[in-house]
Order: structure tokens, then sequence, then C-alpha cells
């Protein structure tokens, strides 16, 4: 599939005439825009003369599923994989920080009236922002090389107080378990009844302090993340001397439903803002279409499903992009070496004319680099994690295509004969 775009730019209808695209290049009447998805703009004028295209988004909190149909055809499908690193680069970040204020000679201490969140309304964590943000630069990217005349969204709602009590029901929502606490500390130590729940008591100390299960990075404070232990046991196991009782367990995480009831408007109406013919549909419609039709599960499966156009002939294939961070500007390690020496974070931007995430070409596969060195040493891969080569020399890789935000290959799609997931039978 060839994506095409006019003179000035706007989206043309796709072709799969691959020679007449050839001849056209050939001729100096079109010029290669980009490589993956192979886009041409054209060089001369012509008319533009476009169908009915529908784009289904299958928006996650970890994936998104992208299809863009005609009644009869699949015209452009793609999984994207979203980042999920934030939460522990901005908690890195912190710890860096509150370390360096103690470092110094100069204490200065932590202006908390300064943050950004609360100067403006409508504030969102970061976390959250960029995944917003790639979800609308993912329906800008397919909007620039095919002419969409309308979105469908699935955006899913969960309610989290459901799932935790199936009969929770009216007045209900608003007594919940930390209802008459000051805080969550508080409520952790009545619900353990002020017992430790290491020792049960046994150690004789009666200075009680609240526990992570898991790191606070990791699992946050939540209440089914902390636990009671007194101070004798609390710092025994910081010690690595005791270990908690096996029943202690993290209890079960929602930060994807909390991420899909917050992204869930703030996405759909910056999206109504930008593009003027967008609709919402829901996940139990997109099941049922999915299953109707005897389809595997996949998210741009059920984008297709969502576009409206479930037996539109699949194009075969589809491109799994992988979104990865634009820079970072740790410009230090945090260990420091003897001496006081600080080893520098990465290498130089540019190596032998490559740079991080570039594309290559090494021995007829198309790859990725995930690390270079100084010497001009690579360690290349697949999106999939997959190692090619741990530390090919730069004079055997041809250059494709230079880094972007998204990271894109070529993958081949589900047979149709695949068995669906969730069907009936």
């Amino acid at each position: 599939m060839v994506y095409v775009i006019d003179i000035n730019g706007n989206p043309l209808m796709p072709t799969n005439r691959h020679g007449k695209v050839r001849r056209l290049l050939k001729n100096n009447k079109a010029k290669v825009i980009k490589r993956c998805p192979f886009v041409i703009q054209l060089l001369y004028k012509t008319e533009n003369i476009t169908q009915d295209i529908s784009l289904g988004v299958d928006a996650g909190s970890k994936y998104i599923g992208i299809s863009a149909t005609t009644v009869k055809n699949e015209l452009y499908a793609s999984n994207i994989e979203l980042r999920n690193d934030i939460v522990d680069n901005i908690s890195t970040r912190r710890q860096y920080r509150r370390s360096r204020r103690s470092r110094k000679t100069r204490y200065r201490k932590p202006k908390f009236n300064n943050r950004v969140k609360s100067k403006k309304m409508g504030w969102v964590a970061p976390s959250i922002k960029q995944k917003i943000d790639t979800h609308i630069k993912a329906v800008d990217n397919v909007a620039k090389i095919l002419p969409i005349s309308k979105i469908i969204v699935e955006c899913a709602s969960f309610d989290i107080q459901k799932i935790k009590n199936p009969e929770i029901c009216n007045k209900q929502y608003q007594r919940g378990d930390q209802l008459g606490f000051w805080n969550v500390r508080e409520y952790v130590l009545h619900r353990d009844n002020h017992i430790c729940q290491c020792c049960k008591g046994k150690s004789g100390c009666k200075i009680l302090n609240v526990h992570h299960i898991e790191s606070r990075k990791t699992g946050g404070d939540a209440p089914n993340n902390l636990i009671t232990l007194c101070e004798y046991c609390h710092k025994k196991y910081h010690e690595g001397k005791i270990k908690l009782p096996e029943k202690i367990k993290r209890g079960i995480k929602f930060n994807d439903a909390a991420f899909m009831g917050i992204m869930r408007w703030g996405f759909y109406n910056q999206i109504k803002e930008r593009y003027s013919n967008v609709s919402m549909t829901y996940g139990y419609i997109t099941k049922n279409t999915r299953i109707l039709h005897n389809l595997p599960k996949e998210h741009y499966i059920d984008a297709r499903c969502i576009s409206g156009n479930p037996s539109a002939k699949p194009l075969g294939f589809y491109f799994y992009q992988k979104k990865v961070r634009c820079h970072n500007r740790q410009i230090h390690k945090a260990k420091i070496m003897k001496g006081g020496i600080r080893k520098n974070n990465q290498a130089k931007y540019i190596v032998k004319g490559l740079r991080l995430f570039d594309k290559v070409l090494y021995k007829g596969v198309e790859c990725f680099i995930f690390a270079r060195r100084t010497s001009g040493s690579m360690d290349i891969r697949l999106l999939d994690g997959t190692r090619i080569n741990a530390g090919v020399t730069y004079k055997k890789l041809k250059l494709l295509e230079p880094r972007g935000r998204f990271l894109t290959e070529r993958r081949q799609s589900l047979p149709p004969t695949a068995k669906a997931v969730g069907s009936r039978d």
C-alpha cells in the first residue's frame, strides 16, 4: 500500500499500483516523504477525488489500535505501544533533587507553592498527559496520509468501587472505607487493629509504622499497598534480616482502569476540537461485533470493528509502532566513581553518523539501534526485544530512516481463520 499526498500536502486515496508509483518516482513527478509507511508526494497538480474513510481508534492505557477503512477495504492498520516509564523517571528525578538539596552546602527548601499544578486548573499528571498526547498524535499521523471523513473512538469507563464491591449502590458510593479518618495512615492503623502484621506484637515494640508492600515508586500510597509494622520489624525488614509472612501481598491494582477514567473525556474533547466528525462508541458493542464476525482479538482488529466496517478486506499486514522518549537530559550517572569522578550518563548524541533508535539494515533485516558506543559498535534489535547483534560495527549497517517519535516496523496480520477470543463457542 502506497499513501499519496498532493503538491499542497493534502492526503489523497492510497494506491496499490506499484508500477505507476515507480514510474512517477523515476520521472521526477513524485518524491518519497516517508519509508514506513511508504508515503509519496506528487509534484504536479491533480484532482482531489476521495472516498468516505472511517477511522476507528481503540484507546487504551498500554496500547492503541488504529484502523482506517472504507466499506470494502482496510487502508491502514497499526498497533501503538505507549510509554509506561514516566512515573519511574519522575520519581527518580525527585529522588535526585531531594538528595541534591542536602548534599549542597546551601540548603534550599522545597517550594511547594511554585508547583505548576497549583497554578493551572485542569492539571493532569504528566504520565496521563503524555498518553493523551500520544493518542492525539497517532490520529494526526493517519490524517496526514489519508483523507479521513469520520473518526469513531472507543473509550472504556470503569466503576472501580463496583469492581471492589458488586453490591454497592446509591449513597454507599459516598461512604467509602476511609470515611471519618484524617488520612490514609490513620485508616491503615485502624484497619490492622493497631497490631504489627509481622510479629503480632511479640516484639514488644509499641511504636507503629506504615510500610509499603511495594515501593512507593511502583505501588503508590493506596491502602491495599500499606500494612502496619512495629518499628522493630520495620527496621529489621529493611536491613534484610526478616521476611514478611507470605500471606501479605499487595492488593489488586487499578492503574489502567483509573487512567481510562481520567483520560476518557480529556482525549475525546481534545480530538473533537481538532476534527469535525467525531463520535464515541463502547466496548461491549466492539466485542459483540468482533464475535459476530468471528475475528481474533487484536487492538487493530478491534479498531476495524470500531470503524464500522468489520467486513472490510484486511490489508494482510499492520504497522507496529512504539513510542519512545525524545531526549534524555540526565548528564551524569548517579553513582560516583573513585576520586569523585561522575561518569557521563550517555554516549554522544551522534556516533559515526548514527543516533539512538535509528532504523538500519543489517544482512537484509530491518532493525533499530538500541545502544551505541563511541567506538562505533552498535546493539541492534527488533521492537519486540529480539537481539540481532549485540556489538556490530557501524560499517556493516545501512541507515534506512532517522529516528522519530514512533519507531515503526511492518508485521504480518493474524490469519482470518484464527479463533476469536471471547466467542460464544
